[in-house]
């Protein structure tokens, strides 16, 4: 039975140059700082890296880009919605192939299902691949999964090992958990509503792919890290610093543009998108951008405080030990 998919994984944007192509350097550097800076795996062609906007091709290219980049320091979940089940299965086979932990699938887009045809969906997918499976309810983009749906899944397909889940909805989380996790102690649930970290964790989930991992790392861990250790006061204290940044990138210009304002804080220009804006909606971001960028710096300063507070006790009770022990 494989361990339990945990922590924060990081839906990275997916850096363009001038000409629109994938900037494959900036991404392995990105990969190599997301790394660097804390994160415990990393999602490729998730929905702040902007997968519906790449081709099929660019796709693999993307996921093997970072797959291979990573080099096995940390898990890749790689995002393999394609447009109908037979391309998806191809595609999961392909990144099972080039090394991912696991898959991430969104219901059908466009076609609105019905649970039974949401159902269908998947298991036959689970029913056709090599690789595990972890299915995502994003219901403002894809035909919804409920709490029903899920339980059903979990129950019938072995090979589906999980729920990304970004509805922020936590009642329906915590039904799922109650249900599933006595069944399948090997299914992961993964909250992609940065500002339900806190309360998700704290009902059970395991971690969160969240896209403001991708802008400051130091905070999403930090904010998982406390709660495991039952750090609940510090928890909330960084969510809700978390939460202004959350809210303006995320109404900033067209989605993820407000997320790249955020990379931009923190030295990465990782190119326009595939979006097209506005000379108005320009301005926008330029003068929202000054604020991004004190909301951050702000962000790590927090972080960098607790971290020296931290190692400044361990410090002190390791120096306590050895003087107990001699």
């Amino acid at each position: 039975m494989s361990e339990r998919i945990s922590g924060i994984l990081t839906p990275n944007i997916t850096p363009v140059d001038s000409s629109g192509r994938i900037d494959e350097d900036t991404l392995c550097g990105y990969v190599d700082w997301l790394i660097d800076h804390g994160v415990d795996g990393l999602y490729p062609n998730g929905s702040t890296g902007e997968f519906v906007r790449f081709t099929a091709t660019e796709r693999r290219r993307i996921a093997e880009i970072v797959i291979t980049q990573a080099a096995g320091r940390v898990p890749v979940l790689v995002g393999a919605a394609e447009a109908n089940a037979r391309e998806t299965i191809e595609a999961c086979e392909a990144y099972g192939a080039m090394g991912a932990r696991a898959v991430a699938i969104v219901s059908p887009f466009y076609y609105r299902l019905s649970s039974e045809g949401v159902y269908a969906y998947f298991r036959e997918i689970a029913n056709h691949v090599s690789i595990d499976v972890t299915v995502y309810n994003i219901p403002m983009f894809a035909s919804p999964i409920d709490v029903a749906t899920v339980i059903r899944l979990a129950s019938d397909c072995p090979r589906i090992v999980g729920i990304k889940d970004s509805t922020g909805d936590l009642p329906s989380m915590m039904r799922m958990i109650s249900a599933i996790r006595p069944m399948r102690s090997d299914f992961s649930f993964l909250t992609g509503w940065d500002v339900a970290l806190v309360p998700m964790l704290l009902a059970g989930c395991d971690g969160g792919t969240n896209a403001t991992s991708g802008v400051v790392p130091e905070l999403t861990r930090a904010i998982h890290r406390n709660v495991q250790a039952g750090n609940i006061d510090v928890a909330m204290q960084l969510q809700y610093q978390l939460l202004p940044l959350f809210d303006i990138m995320l109404g900033l210009g067209e989605f993820p543009e407000g997320f790249r304002a955020g990379a931009r804080s923190r030295g990465w220009d990782l190119g326009p998108g595939r979006v097209s804006i506005t000379s108005v909606q320009r301005e926008a971001i330029d003068e929202d951008q000054r604020k991004i960028d004190v909301m951050v710096q702000d962000a790590v300063g927090i972080c960098a405080d607790q971290t020296t507070t931290t190692e400044k006790i361990q410090k002190i009770v390791g120096q306590v030990l050895k003087q107990l022990e001699s």
